[in-house]
């Protein structure tokens, strides 16, 4: 007798995800659902071998004790915090995520807004669809030969400095762990993070956001760096304290900012968001005010959280969803969250 599919439930995706699914996951019946995953829409699910979700969709005792035949959650990101992992490890239920999938994306968008910064690139579109051809104001700088600063030398990261090196950029790094053999093939230097500050020309920020990494980059921090140093944050907007870096810029101490991440930025997004039910983040209010303050300045690029949206980076994530699933199928799970 042939065993039967698994059955599967997939939320919050979009439409040509749920076609990618549909196509490459034919041994799996497989249900799809809109909106995230709360304790109302569970009871449409209760024979559910598994679920397929997105960080919006919380994973607690409640939501469990209603899918007794759950054995499998693939979660459609790298974090696992909206997972309660403990009570899945009581039920034997196996829980994978997707460690890797955009590494040089976000890279490239991080030179996406330090070549913005660096030539003006903002301005200059600005001016030309006014119809205004003029040159003035938008001398840039050349990044052959400066110094670039890198907080947090991991996949991402690492990215950067190969790119960097393309330039010719000189690459100063700071992390809590030291890869000699890596600094050596990549061609940079480990430094500390005071020498960074006060040396690079340019700050990237590529490490999580924890309590060591809230508000690194703080009033103390700025009054340490270059005249003129540009900070690039497309890490987490918590690293950065908005209300430092508004000062820094409003001073000159700081030439620019490209933020990919703002403090808060759940209210940057649609204003009826905060009248929904679902909206489960408290927001600090002074701090949303200063971001759009930050919106204002001439000196500023802030991206929408869009550093890891390129089509390949989200087949990349598809991709490992699938391989999830049917190594489990196989019963040889991989990407196991433990």
């Amino acid at each position: 007798m042939p065993k039967k599919p698994l059955k599967i439930t997939f939320f919050e995706l979009e439409h040509w995800e749920k076609e990618y699914f549909s196509k490459h996951l034919k041994n799996c019946d497989m249900q799809f659902i809109g909106e995230h995953l709360n304790e109302i829409n569970v009871n449409k699910i209760k024979n559910a071998d598994a679920i397929g979700i997105f960080i919006y969709s919380a994973v607690n005792k409640k939501i469990l004790d209603k899918l007794p035949n759950l054995k499998l959650i693939v979660t459609l990101s790298t974090g696992f915090d909206h997972i309660d992992l403990k009570e899945c490890r009581k039920r034997k239920i196996t829980v994978c995520n997707v460690p890797h999938y955009g590494e040089n994306t976000v890279a490239e968008h991080t030179f996406a807004l330090i070549l913005n910064l660096t030539r003006m690139l903002h301005k200059a579109y600005e001016r030309t669809i006014k119809g205004d051809f003029s040159i003035e104001g938008l001398r840039g700088i050349d990044l052959q030969g400066r110094i670039l600063g890198v907080v947090g030398v991991g996949s991402i990261g690492q990215h950067v400095i190969r790119i960097a090196k393309g330039f010719e950029m000189k690459v100063i790094a700071y992390d809590k762990f030291k890869n000699l053999k890596l600094a050596k093939r990549l061609g940079f230097k480990y430094v500390n993070l005071d020498y960074l500050l006060k040396n690079s020309d340019i700050i990237t920020l590529h490490v999580p956001y924890s309590k060591s990494t809230h508000h690194l980059i703080d009033k103390k921090a700025i009054s340490k760096m270059k005249k003129g140093a540009l900070i690039i944050n497309t890490a987490r907007g918590g690293i950065v304290e908005t209300s430092a870096l508004l000062e820094g810029m409003q001073s000159g101490k700081i030439g620019g900012a490209g933020l990919d991440v703002l403090e808060e930025e759940c209210f940057i997004r649609e204003e009826k968001q905060i009248l929904s039910k679902h909206f489960l983040k408290e927001c600090d209010l002074k701090t949303v005010l200063q971001n759009h303050i930050l919106l204002k300045q001439d000196n500023v690029i802030i991206t929408p959280h869009n550093a890891f949206n390129s089509w390949e980076a989200l087949h990349r994530i598809l991709d490992t969803i699938i391989l999830n699933i049917n190594s489990f199928l196989k019963k040889k799970p991989v990407n196991v969250v433990k």
